[in-house]
């Protein structure tokens, strides 16, 4: 299962993550889900357990533990598991640090940006627009974004969902230039550096390549059809809709999220260093 970002240099691909460690703990997590035997739902008792935190047996609890020991100490970040079956949590637990410099640990309700897996929600968003009848899929983009310059073929929203548009990667394009992970960038930003490209990496709808231009592009999309930001739009649609109460897209990096994790990466030497992104674009990226 893939769900990293495509190959470009680790300071930008992670952009809207905190490093690879959470996206590793999201795999196994999921992993974790088919593992063999049976388990009993219990209430956690520990700072690190939640209200349906599963107790399983003890050694079904010890396997999964092990899998995160590594992290699960006072001096590392960690992340937050979360084992289902049958459509019931069956065990969750905060593994090691959300924040090193205030020793707060991670918890089953600490926060995470999940990086590069919020595509999904711009997705639904785009699909639930195609579906009131706002847009079509095989719309031609410069129908909403005039300032992309025409390709040698349209290029249709079908094939921005898809990695198919042939876009430069805006991330890529960013590095060229010179932008740091931790600058602060707007979808202004975003938008300038991909309206000067003159052509694209293939004639659009020829080949697949992961690109996160598409999907910034489709939010920029969503706003000019509603008037409402990705954000307020997905909020409204799908996040409330859905009783998902702790989620919604981080468009402000001045924003304060109560109970966020902080990200890290390692450092040289050992140890880790605070790796952060003040990208205010969001479609790509950006769900807390």
């Amino acid at each position: 299962m893939e769900i990293e970002k495509k190959d470009v240099p680790p300071d930008l691909s992670d952009r809207h993550g905190a490093g690879a460690l959470p996206r590793a703990c999201l795999f196994l997590a999921i992993l974790l889900c088919l593992l063999p035997g049976t388990a009993k739902v219990a209430l956690g008792t520990g700072p690190d357990s939640g209200l349906l935190a599963g107790r399983a047996d003890d050694l079904y609890s010890a396997r999964v533990d092990a899998v995160f020991a590594a992290y699960d100490r006072p001096d590392s970040p960690g992340c937050a598991l979360s084992v289902m079956r049958d459509g019931r949590i069956i065990y969750e637990r905060g593994y090691g640090m959300a924040n090193l410099d205030l020793g707060v640990r991670n918890s089953p309700a600490t926060i995470f940006d999940i990086g590069s897996t919020s595509k999904q929600f711009t997705a639904a968003s785009i699909v639930l627009l195609a579906q009131r009848g706002k847009l079509a899929l095989d719309d031609d983009i410069r129908k909403y974004l005039p300032e992309i310059p025409a390709t040698s073929r349209p290029i249709t929203l079908r094939q921005m969902l898809h990695h198919t548009s042939g876009l430069r990667d805006y991330l890529d394009l960013m590095e060229l230039a010179g932008v740091l992970t931790e600058d602060l960038t707007t979808d202004e930003d975003a938008l300038s550096i991909l309206a000067r490209q003159r052509n694209t990496n293939f004639p659009p709808g020829d080949e697949h390549l992961y690109s996160n231009s598409g999907f910034f592009l489709l939010s920029i999309v969503v706003k000019r059809v509603t008037g409402k930001s990705l954000r307020e739009f997905a909020q409204e649609n799908i996040f409330d809709r859905l009783g998902m109460r702790q989620t919604r897209f981080h468009d402000d990096h001045t924003r304060i999220e109560p109970g966020r994790a902080t990200g890290y990466e390692p450092r040289d030497g050992g140890g880790f260093r605070i790796d952060m992104s003040n990208f205010e674009q969001t479609g790509d990226g950006s769900v807390f």
